[in-house]
């Protein structure tokens, strides 16, 4: 089975917690605190792998979990951080968040590696919180949790060439006569369900990648017939070859067929028209494609090279490939996505003080309790040991100074409100 596009839960693994531990020795008077920090939790990493031709693999695994840190330890020792979890993707592989659409990362090349969702920071033991006004406090962090997210996977096949065109209408044959590929061919509409790639060389010793995609027809990119699950794969290739059946078999128009794909092509990516097209003339072994084909030719409007050929008999196939080997010289590769970070050129950045609202928010739940929610609140609270009152007074002290006290009393709080965080309570102290 051909799986090209699943949905995956990504965790990075949790910081290790930080220690409260102070020294016992001997011969030591004033030990102090000795309690280590915790190890950083592994990152998600998503590595390219050659061998890999599907995202088969995700049917049966879709949650990706990594390790923890270990936790800091006493004698001032830190936990070890945990080993990134590798998971291996096809080349040509897209991870797209599920939530807000955007590209995390475009994986194209053997061995290529990206962080999905990165490992939270270890806690901090309370070695760190010696100050020369408490020289034993008695605070630990606990770990950060990791990045969690849910992504979506799409494969965009690596091919040169993408071979496009109505069911039937030789492309299956003609990269079975060019290629090793041994794509299932018979005299039925959609005989080709999933993409079909081979490598092509020419007498010249030139070569490249041909891809034969299942065959489109009018509102594919609607989700109209097969071809609107593989529209994506076109989006790499560099040259777009549309194969036409000439000998009317069909009862179906040449040039209509051609215009009917192109205007799938432009619904579904403008750019994929900025492509060049060959038009292939396929089935020219046929009686009547002699005149099909001269009436196509005083049709067409575009500029586009039309290669009479049939692919049963190969008649015309060699010329064909030389013209997308050159072709292929000298049309330059089409990227999917615009570089950020590093790779952009120039790089501005505006700062002006502002509240981040995406701190915390408050909401009122039907009882009446106040509920605090906020990416910022919540990471504190996970990383508050509530088992240690100098902890909590810690937390305590975070909130007031991100505004949630104040926020709280403009929302009608008052003494002895509950207050809810994830699943815990309390109650709000004037």
């Amino acid at each position: 089975m051909f799986v090209d596009q699943v949905k995956v839960y990504v965790k990075g693994g949790d910081g290790g917690d930080g220690m409260v531990a102070f020294r016992r020795e001997k011969y030591v008077s004033m030990g102090g605190p000795a309690g280590g920090d915790g190890g950083k939790g592994a990152d998600v990493v998503f590595q390219v792998d050659e061998g890999l031709r599907t995202l088969m693999d995700f049917r049966y695994q879709r949650h990706f979990k990594a390790a923890r840190g270990e936790h800091g330890m006493s004698k001032g020792k830190h936990g070890k951080g945990a080993e990134d979890l590798v998971v291996k993707v096809p080349p040509g592989t897209v991870v797209k968040d599920l939530e807000t659409n955007e590209v995390i990362a475009d994986l194209v090349e053997h061995d290529q590696r990206a962080v999905i969702a990165r490992g939270g920071r270890g806690g901090r033991g309370n070695i760190r919180f010696a100050t020369p006004a408490n020289s034993a406090p008695e605070i630990a962090e606990n770990g950060e949790p990791g990045q969690e997210r849910d992504v979506v996977l799409e494969l965009k096949i690596l091919a040169d060439v993408c071979l496009v065109g109505f069911p039937s209408v030789g492309k299956s044959t003609l990269l079975s006569v060019v290629s090793a590929a041994k794509p299932k061919i018979a005299e039925y509409h959609f005989t080709t369900i999933v993409p079909n790639l081979g490598v092509v060389e020419t007498e010249d010793g030139r070569s490249f990648v041909m891809a034969d995609l299942p065959g489109l027809i009018e509102g594919a990119h609607e989700g109209v017939g097969l071809g609107h699950q593989f529209l994506r794969h076109i989006e790499r290739t560099r040259v777009i070859v549309h194969v036409i059946d000439m000998s009317g078999m069909e009862g179906r128009d040449p040039y209509e067929d051609y215009q009917t794909i192109n205007q799938e092509l432009e619904n579904y990516n403008l750019r994929l028209l900025e492509r060049p097209q060959i038009i292939v003339a396929n089935k020219m072994d046929m009686p009547d494609a002699e005149e099909h084909l001269a009436m196509f030719r005083a049709q067409l409007k575009e500029d586009h090279p039309i290669f009479p050929i049939s692919a049963l008999t190969r008649q015309g196939v060699r010329d064909l490939l030389f013209e997308i080997a050159n072709q292929l010289e000298k049309t330059p590769e089409f990227p999917l996505y615009e570089p950020k970070g590093e790779d952009s050129e120039v790089h501005r950045v505006i700062y002006r003080h502002e509240q981040d609202p995406d701190q915390f928010s408050i909401a009122r739940d039907p009882d009446g309790g106040f509920v605090v929610t906020g990416e910022a609140i919540e990471r504190l609270f996970k990383m508050t040991d509530f088992s240690r009152d100098e902890s909590v007074r810690r937390f305590a002290r975070q909130m007031r100074g991100m505004g949630v006290d104040d926020a709280l009393r403009e929302r009608g709080a008052k003494d002895g409100d509950i207050i809810r965080i994830l699943e815990f309570e309390f109650e709000f102290v004037e």
